[in-house]
C-alpha cells in the first residue's frame, strides 16, 4: 500500500463505504489522511460513573439500561431519555431533545461511549449529562476502544454511514501498515521554517500526542497542522507562479501603439476618463504592446467604468487587423454589452456582432460565416461563442466578463479560438485578496477603484414588510419628479421558474393597485431575448417608470435616470448580489436610493443587512460575504475554478497564504536545481487532482 492506492482495497472499506467515502472526494489513501479532523476533543478523563462530579467534562464507557422517547402534554419536544450503568453499578441518566431519532439508534444492551458535562438533575435526583456526544461501540470496537476513549480524540465529518469512529479506525490502520512516504516539500524550505517531515505531520494530525495544547489543535496552528497548510498553499501558488512564468515566455501577438490607435480611442471616448481608468488602460496597453499573451484580471466596483477600458483594449486589437471577442455569462448582458459596443464604435466604423443561444437558426449560420471571414471587428456572445464550429478569421483579444460564472476549461476552450490571444478577465464583484491570490495568483491584477466623478454615494435603508405602503409612497414621489425605479423579486431555491412567478405576481400588484397610472414593466430570465432588449430600450428611453425584475439586472445595466432600488425579501441575497443590484441605482448626477424590504431575519441574514447598510465599499463587502459564506459559495458556484483546500482555509489561514507565496516566489527563482526539477515533476503529478485546476507548466 501507498499514498496513490485506490480506497476500496484498503482493508476495511469495500464498495459500499469507498462510494461513500467518494462522495467527499476521498479516492485515494493519500485523499484519506488529508482529510482533517474539524474539532479535536479532550476524551482523557475517563472515569467510571460512581466517580463523576457535577460540573467537570469525563468520558464513560457504559452500557444502555433503558431508553425511551418521553411525550410532552403541551408539545412535542422530542425528548430522548437514557440511563447508563457501567462496572461501578452507578447509574447516569442521559437527555436529548429535538432527538427522537435516536429511538432508532439506541437500545438496551448496547455499549456506548458518553463524552460531555455531567450535571446534577433535581428533579430525577441524581447526575445526568445533557446532549453529549456519543459513539457506540460494537464488540470489534472493544480491541481499538483506546482510539475513541482516554486520548485526545479527533472528530471528523461523515460521509454517509462512514461516521467519525469508522473513520479514526480507517486511518490508524492505514497509519499502522504505511511505509513512511517520501516527502515532497524541498527540504531547504522545510529547513528554513523548521516544519516537521510529512510522516510526523500526517500522524500528528489525526493522533495528536498527549501533550498537545487542545486550543492550538482546535484553533490549527499546531507545527503539524501548520505545515500541512503551508505545503498545500506552496504547491498551489508553486503552480501558479510556474503558469504565470511559462505564459510569459510564450509567443504572442506585439500590438503596435499607433497615433491612429490613441485617435481612435479619443473619438470613442464619450466622457474624460478617470484617474484610475487612465492608470489601468495604460497597463492593458503595455501588456498588448509585448511580444508574449496578456493574461490580465480587470476588477473594479459596480459602475467604475471596466466596459469602457474593455472598449479601447478592444480599439488597439482592431485597428491591428485583428478580431475581438467578448463572452458574458447572460443572455440579457450580452445584450447590454452588443447595444453598448454597437454605439461606442458606430463612428469608427467596426462591425459588432451578437452570438446566444436564442439566436435563429438563420442568425447563427450567418454570424458564424461573418466570424470566419473576418468581417465582424467586435463579436459579444454568450456560451455560444464556444461551440466547436465557431471560427474566427483573426483573433486578437479575448474578453471574459463576469469571469467567475465560467468553468476553468470553457475559458480555455474561448482562448484556443486564436492563436495564443490577449487574455483579458474582468469582474464587478470585489475579490477579497486571499481568494485573488488562490483564484487569480497566474494573472496579472488591475483595480479600477475610483467612481466617475458627480456621482453621489447610494444612500441604503433596511424596512421590514410592513413598512411597504411608505416605500411605494417614497417610490412614487420619486417618480413624479422625473425619475425611475427597480423592483427586485428573489429567485426562490434558485428556480427560475419560480422567481418568474413572483416577479408576475409583484408586477400585477403594482401595475393594478398600488400605480394604476403608471407604466409598470416586466423583465425575467425566461422572457425571449427579443422581448427583454424591447423592455429594456423602453426602461432607458423613460417609457417605463417602474421595472419589477427577476436578478437579470444584476450586471450590465445602465439607466442613469433610474434613482430607486427597491430589493424585495433582501435576506434571501448574498452580500455580493445585494451590493451588484445596488450597483444598477447612482448612475447619473441625482441622489439615489436602495431600499432592502426584509421579512424575519437570523444572524447571518441580519449581518448581510448591517454591512450593506453601513458601507458602499465593495472591497470590504466582499471581504464580509467571503467570512459569511466561506470561499466555497462566495461566488454561488462551484465552477468558479475555487481550487478545493483540505487541511488550509484561506480565512483562517491568510497569513500562511502570503508566507507560501512569497516562499513559492523565491524558490521559483533561486531554490536549488535539483529540487526545482524534484518539485516541477510533482506537481505535474499532482496539480490538477489537488487542485481541480488546470494542467501547469
Amino acid at each position: 500500500m501507498d499514498l496513490s492506492t485506490p480506497l476500496q482495497f484498503v482493508k476495511g472499506v469495500g464498495p459500499a463505504r469507498a462510494s461513500a467515502l467518494e462522495s467527499k472526494g476521498l479516492n485515494t489513501v493519500e485523499d484519506l489522511l488529508l482529510y482533517p479532523p474539524f474539532r479535536y476533543e479532550d476524551r482523557t478523563n475517563l472515569k467510571l460513573i460512581a466517580q463523576l462530579a457535577p460540573g467537570e467534562m469525563a468520558t464513560v464507557i457504559a452500557e444502555v439500561r433503558t431508553a425511551r422517547l418521553s411525550a410532552f402534554r403541551r408539545r412535542d419536544l422530542g425528548l430522548f431519555e437514557a440511563t447508563f450503568t457501567d462496572a461501578s453499578r452507578a447509574v447516569l441518566l442521559v437527555k436529548w431533545f429535538h432527538a427522537s431519532y435516536l429511538a432508532d439508534v439506541l437500545e438496551p444492551g448496547q455499549r456506548v461511549a458518553l463524552y460531555g458535562k455531567v450535571e446534577y438533575d433535581p428533579f430525577a435526583g441524581r447526575l445526568a449529562m445533557l446532549h453529549p456526544e456519543f459513539e457506540i461501540l460494537s464488540d470489534e470496537d472493544e480491541a481499538d476502544a483506546a482510539l475513541h476513549v482516554g486520548r485526545v480524540v479527533p472528530v471528523y465529518e461523515a460521509a454517509g454511514k462512514v461516521t467519525t469512529r469508522v473513520f479514526r479506525r480507517l486511518i490508524h490502520s492505514v497509519l499502522e501498515r504505511l511505509a513512511p512516504p517520501p516527502d515532497p516539500l524541498p527540504a531547504s524550505i522545510r529547513r528554513r521554517l523548521h516544519l516537521p517531515d510529512l510522516w510526523t505531520a500526517l500522524r500528528s494530525l489525526h493522533f495528536p500526542a498527549e501533550q498537545e495544547d487542545l486550543q492550538l489543535l482546535n484553533a490549527f496552528r499546531t507545527a503539524a497542522q501548520i505545515r500541512l497548510i503551508f505545503e498545500e498553499f506552496f504547491w498551489l501558488q508553486y503552480g501558479l507562479a510556474v503558469k504565470k512564468n511559462s505564459a510569459r515566455r510564450q509567443a504572442g501577438i506585439a500590438f503596435q501603439l499607433t497615433d491612429r490607435v490613441r485617435e481612435q480611442i479619443k473619438r470613442m471616448l464619450p466622457f474624460k476618463p478617470t484617474a484610475a481608468q487612465k492608470r489601468v488602460l495604460a497597463e492593458i496597453a503595455r501588456d498588448m504592446a509585448r511580444p508574449h499573451p496578456m493574461n490580465r484580471l480587470l476588477q473594479g466596483d459596480v459602475g467604475s467604468g471596466k466596459t469602457l477600458v474593455a472598449a479601447e483594449a478592444a480599439i488597439i486589437a482592431i485597428e491591428n487587423g485583428y478580431q475581438v471577442a467578448m463572452l458574458a455569462p447572460t443572455e440579457i448582458l450580452a445584450a447590454q454589452h452588443y447595444f453598448y459596443f454597437k454605439r461606442l464604435f458606430q463612428k469608427l466604423g467596426y462591425q459588432v456582432g451578437l452570438l446566444t443561444g436564442s439566436s435563429s437558426k438563420r442568425e447563427k449560420m450567418q454570424m458564424k460565416k461573418l466570424l470566419a471571414q473576418g468581417l465582424v471587428h467586435f463579436a459579444v456572445g454568450t456560451h455560444a461563442l464556444l461551440e466547436e464550429d465557431v471560427e474566427f478569421q483573426r483573433l486578437g483579444l479575448a474578453i471574459i466578463d463576469e469571469q467567475h460564472r465560467f468553468g476553468v476549461l470553457q475559458r480555455l476552450r474561448f482562448m484556443r479560438k486564436g492563436v495564443r490571444p490577449d487574455v483579458l478577465v474582468m469582474t464587478a464583484t470585489p475579490i477579497p485578496r486571499t481568494l485573488a491570490l488562490t483564484l487569480y495568483g497566474d494573472l496579472d491584477v488591475s483595480v479600477l477603484d475610483e467612481l466617475p466623478p458627480g456621482r453621489k454615494p447610494v444612500i441604503t435603508r433596511h424596512v421590514t414588510e410592513d413598512q411597504i405602503e411608505r416605500v411605494w409612497s417614497f417610490v412614487k414621489t420619486q417618480i413624479q419628479s422625473g425619475r425611475q425605479a427597480y423592483v427586485v423579486c428573489p429567485a426562490i431555491e434558485e428556480s427560475e421558474t419560480q422567481a418568474r412567478r413572483a416577479a408576475e405576481k409583484t408586477h400585477r400588484h403594482l401595475a393594478q393597485q398600488v400605480f394604476p397610472d403608471l407604466c409598470v414593466g416586466l423583465l425575467h430570465g425566461r422572457m425571449p431575448a427579443e422581448e427583454k432588449e424591447a423592455v429594456m430600450e423602453s426602461f432607458k428611453r423613460g417609457e417605463i417608470q417602474l421595472l419589477v425584475s427577476t436578478t437579470v439586472i444584476e450586471v450590465g445595466v445602465d439607466v442613469p435616470n433610474a434613482t430607486v432600488m427597491v430589493i424585495e425579501q433582501a435576506e434571501r441575497f448574498g452580500l455580493a448580489q445585494l451590493h451588484q443590484l445596488r450597483g444598477r441605482v447612482g448612475r447619473g448626477a441625482e441622489q439615489s436610493y436602495c431600499i432592502l424590504v426584509t421579512g424575519p431575519l437570523n444572524d447571518a441574514s441580519r449581518e448581510r443587512i448591517r454591512t450593506l447598510v453601513e458601507s458602499a465599499d465593495g472591497f470590504h463587502i466582499a471581504e464580509m460575504d467571503l467570512k459569511l459564506r466561506g470561499p466555497g459559495e462566495f461566488f454561488g458556484t462551484r465552477q468558479a475554478g475555487v481550487p478545493s483546500l483540505r487541511v488550509a482555509n484561506i480565512l483562517r489561514d491568510s497569513e500562511l497564504l502570503e508566507l507560501a507565496r512569497r516562499e513559492a516566489a523565491v524558490f521559483l527563482h533561486s531554490g536549488p536545481e535539483d529540487e526545482q526539477r524534484r518539485a516541477l515533476e510533482f506537481l505535474r503529478g499532482h496539480w490538477q487532482r489537488r487542485f481541480g485546476l488546470a494542467q501547469v507548466g
